[in-house]
């Protein structure tokens, strides 16, 4: 489900789960140990990327709803954890948005140090309201502090998809390339900051991140609680059913 591709010091973590890259309950628990162990490999930076024209789908809707109450709390502690780890690592992370990445694309991404995006018609964005998801109260906040907060609140509770270049405009990603070299450019950033100063530069990077991380250091039980709860409401339920529906008749 993942391909991993060494460039030197820097490691690229490439979602390898066709179609669309969907984070089942198992790519997300493989992702987060393979960006958890490679500081203790050696590695000096990541770069998570994704197939050509799709980065990630989003959540496995489909195979997550066939899965009972004790599972569910299971992924979305993985889940969390899978965020954690990307805010937490001791290494930079640029994110590769090779295509399409909605939702739990998205999310992925704004958790990383920096991203990427492919030219093209592709879209990005967090539109769970649109599928029936409230919007976890972390996520939010990690999308507040990258767009700021009234860009958030749009984006957050209209549930709209942008362009790359609108993405552009509001922070969402921090550079365009085209689609065959976005995976060179999040190599030539990594490459630029393991040029510097080591010390000095991941302890800055320590103290500019230190809000971010701070996010996972209270007991976050109470909120996935909330969240695993609005799992089970029926509008979402149901809403979720449709969009299953209608992937299985794309399909």
């Amino acid at each position: 489900m993942i391909l991993t591709i060494d460039h030197g010091p820097i490691r690229e973590l490439r979602l390898d789960r066709p179609p669309v890259n969907a984070l089942s309950a198992e790519l997300i628990s493989v992702l987060r140990q393979a960006i958890a162990t490679g500081p203790s490999q050696g590695v000096r930076a990541l770069i998570l990327s994704g197939s050509p024209g799709r980065f990630s789908g989003g959540l496995d809707v489909p195979s997550l709803l066939a899965l009972d109450r004790a599972a569910i709390d299971n992924v979305w502690h993985d889940f969390y954890g899978l965020l954690g780890a990307l805010a937490q690592s001791p290494i930079p992370i640029a994110t590769a948005i090779t295509g399409h990445a909605p939702a739990g694309g998205t999310v992925l991404s704004i958790f990383c140090d920096w991203r990427v995006m492919a030219e093209g018609d592709f879209r990005i964005g967090l539109n769970e309201v649109q599928v029936g998801i409230q919007m976890p109260p972390l996520i939010l906040i990690a999308l507040r502090r990258l767009v700021g907060p009234r860009q958030a609140e749009h984006m957050a509770v209209g549930g709209e998809l942008v362009s790359v270049q609108e993405a552009l405009r509001i922070g969402l990603v921090d550079a365009v390339a085209p689609a065959d070299q976005v995976v060179n450019r999040a190599l030539e950033w990594c490459q630029h900051l393991l040029a510097l100063p080591p010390e000095a530069m991941l302890g800055t990077r320590r103290e500019a991140r230190a809000d971010l991380c701070a996010l996972f250091e209270p007991d976050t039980e109470s909120e996935l609680r909330e969240v695993t709860a609005t799992w089970w409401r029926t509008e979402t339920q149901n809403t979720l059913r449709a969009l299953a529906d209608r992937l299985r008749k794309k399909s």
